[in-house]
């Protein structure tokens, strides 16, 4: 069977209103999957207050500048609208329809358009007006406090657990879950992807367990929050850090005969024992440096690994094998995840600028009024 090299979204057009964090994430890995995602920015929009040359989240998209504010500008979305399959906005609640872009009017022009709308709170409740960030909305999930030590406050996993596990990659989901509904049946709906919402379905497991008596509802008492000193992290003679997840017995023999830890070494089915067994453990890897104790256990079963920097985890040896990351125009960065043996998804386009595709997105997507000047409205 012969590739498609664009990926498996190819002939998908999306609308993306712009914004900051889980919603340019979520149209990125549309794009990266072969959507042809146009971006509109707003003059003088939100960004990341770096060079946008660098904003890789807005790799594999085009740009065109439009002021919602102006006479036309509502305008000029819905005609994109009216071409597009799927539109992404991360406005506050009722930013959009007072825009003139809500629901309404573009189910209106487009009936078989997938409406994504990407929040914190969600749409409704006491919270949903108010400002809020990832910390906030993991914070009262219950996510927030899996995290750290027992003895001190959660730590704060970056933006990764609540922006885009719990935002970006549901809105993704139910996006092309719409999607393929609207195909078959020609109607299109609202997609209401909240972050407290994605991060607390995240959290199902650890719920089950915890009715099952089989979780403690408390940071490091458990098997997969650090608290079994078979399944944390420990540092090395330089300062480095290893980690360890020799959850099953099996793995948890491979990882004492390459660790050479005396014997005997406290049970490890003890819970009263894991103090001394995390004690014995991590003198064990202060004896070595991070290096060394990497290539002790390369290529065994005792699941242990370095703990890599942003910077090292491209040069590791199996994403490096792998292509996880790639360079694109002097630009290291993630490749396109997850891949697909038929349509594979590629980086195709740097990063947007703002504006820079409006010539030509107007062409394609046969929009002339990204052609015409925009008069200000009063709000202007």
């Amino acid at each position: 069977m012969a590739e498609t090299p664009n990926g498996p979204l190819t002939g998908v057009r999306v609308v993306e209103l712009a914004g900051i964090g889980p919603g340019p994430f979520a149209a990125m890995l549309l794009a990266d999957l072969g959507a042809d995602v146009v971006r509109v920015d707003r003059p003088g929009g939100p960004g990341l207050h770096i060079d946008p040359a660098f904003d890789l989240t807005n790799r594999n998209k085009r740009s065109v500048l439009v002021d919602l504010k102006s006479v036309d500008g509502p305008a000029t979305v819905l005609d994109l609208v009216e071409r597009a399959d799927i539109l992404l906005e991360g406005y506050r609640p009722g930013v959009a329809e007072r825009l003139g872009v809500g629901p309404g009017p573009c189910l209106a022009r487009n009936p078989r358009l997938v409406y994504g709308r990407m929040t914190g709170w969600g749409q409704d409740g006491p919270l949903a007006d108010t400002a809020g960030h990832d910390l906030a909305y993991i914070a009262v999930t219950g996510a927030l406090g899996l995290t750290g030590p027992a003895a001190g406050p959660p730590y704060a996993p970056a933006n990764l657990l609540g922006d885009f596990a719990g935002g970006s990659l549901y809105l993704v989901v139910g996006v092309l879950a719409a999607l393929q509904h609207a195909r078959a049946s020609g109607t299109g709906q609202v997609v209401d992807a909240a972050i407290v919402d994605g991060t607390a379905h995240l959290t199902t497991l650890l719920h089950g367990m915890l009715a099952a008596g089989a979780w403690q509802d408390r940071r490091e008492a458990n098997l997969l929050d650090g608290g079994a000193p078979f399944y944390g992290v420990y540092e090395t003679a330089d300062g480095g850090h290893m980690a360890v997840g020799a959850l099953e017995q099996r793995f948890y023999t491979a990882f004492l005969d390459r660790l050479g830890l005396p014997a005997p070494a406290p049970d490890r089915d003890d819970p009263a024992r894991w103090d001394a067994l995390r004690s014995a453990i991590a003198a064990r890897f202060r004896q070595r440096t991070r290096a060394e104790w990497t290539a002790v256990f390369d290529g065994s079963d005792a699941c242990v690994a370095p703990v890599m920097s942003l910077r090292e985890a491209p040069a590791h040896p199996h994403l490096a094998a792998r292509a996880t990351f790639t360079d694109e125009g002097g630009l290291t960065q993630p490749a396109p995840a997850p891949r697909f043996s038929a349509t594979p998804g590629s980086v195709r386009r740097p990063p947007a600028r703002p504006g820079a595709d409006t010539a030509e997105v107007a062409h394609d997507w046969d929009v002339r009024s990204l052609d015409q000047p925009q008069q200000k409205g009063p709000q202007g």
